[in-house]
């Protein structure tokens, strides 16, 4: 029997960002030499997740829905670099981040802070905390989907619209981070506070800072996946710090006190670990940390919005707090998800 297509509230949003980046390459078209191939993946993924729901239609099988979900979030791995594919053509705002640093702190602390703990134990911990990103938001994704359905629906919400709400970000105010910028200036300019706009210099340089000389396990896993999927965009804010400290706000706020005691080693880490490895100023941890609190409550909004569940911000915590009972029904259990 085939029931109506329902689309998901990631599927939703997903939509939106991709009307929302389609239209920015539509506006940069001349110039961007890849613009077709970029609109076509488009066409491809809207694609996929319409298929997907149809044959959720279909066939209302839990396997199918999860498939749906995982799909979404498989696909954020493809968003982030596509970015730079996008912002390349823009100039280059690193300046003026560094020049903010150098204001604030008197120092680059991205250079400093590994110079002052240069040991190799403590290398290997930051680099653990760094590549802990990404199991962070899945481990805790399928925590909620094991132990609290409900939950889970906006838990993934919540982090695919602040992935999104980042992207957007990164391909208006393209910037590249300590570890590409210190690189294309020469740090005889980092080290006499000297920052020259190097405009669009990324369009055509791609070059990481070298190796640090460390032979750690997790150093050398970081440097391995930077060189396969990092590019020279998504600075400011740093989404590692933005989406992990959102994590952390979304577990805190379902009362998961023991899942959030095992990932607060984890954070902390991660968290001074962007700057230990030079993937950020430290400005751009203090806008992730601010921005993380700014885009959960406003996926809230766009949450009730996309639903048409609407409460206000007390109400709606208090629901989504609420660990929903699951009858062993199977019939049940599909529905919560």
């Amino acid at each position: 029997m085939i029931r109506s297509m329902h689309f998901l509230a990631i599927e939703k949003i997903t939509f939106l960002y991709i009307l929302l980046t389609s239209l920015i390459i539509l506006y940069l078209f001349p110039q961007l030499p890849n613009a077709n191939h970029l609109l076509i993946n488009r066409l491809l993924i809207i694609s996929t997740i319409t298929t997907l729901t149809y044959i959720n239609s279909i066939k209302d099988w839990s396997f199918i829905r999860f498939l749906r979900f995982a799909f979404i979030g498989s696909m954020l791995s493809y968003w982030y670099p596509e970015t730079f594919e996008i912002n390349r053509i823009l100039p280059n705002f690193d300046f003026l981040l560094a020049r903010w640093e150098q204001m604030i702190f008197g120092c680059q602390p991205a250079i400093e802070f590994c110079k002052l703990y240069p040991q190799e134990w403590l290398n290997e911990l930051m680099n653990l905390g760094y590549f802990s990103y990404y199991p962070m938001i899945i481990c805790s994704s399928f925590y909620f989907y094991f132990f609290n359905r409900k939950y889970f629906k906006f838990f993934t919400f919540s982090v695919v619209f602040t992935f999104f709400c980042y992207y957007l970000i990164f391909i208006i105010f393209p910037t590249a981070g300590p570890q590409y910028y210190f690189k294309a200036i020469g740090l005889e300019n980092v080290n006499t506070a000297t920052f020259p706009n190097i405009r669009m210099y990324f369009n055509t340089n791609e070059a990481l800072i070298s190796s640090d000389g460390h032979t750690g396990f997790f150093n050398q896993l970081v440097e391995k996946t930077q060189q396969i999927g990092e590019k020279p965009t998504a600075a400011f804010p740093s989404s590692h710090v933005g989406l992990s400290t959102l994590v952390m706000i979304l577990v805190l706020s379902n009362r998961r006190y023991i899942l959030l005691g095992i990932l607060t080693p984890f954070y902390i880490t991660l968290v001074a670990a962007t700057i230990y490895i030079q993937a950020h100023y430290a400005i751009d941890v203090i806008a992730g940390l601010a921005t993380a609190v700014l885009f959960y409550y406003f996926s809230i909004l766009a949450y009730q919005q996309i639903t048409r569940k609407f409460y206000r911000i007390v109400e709606f915590r208090t629901n989504y707090l609420k660990v929903p009972v699951l009858s062993k029904d199977e019939d049940v259990i599909r529905k919560e998800i």
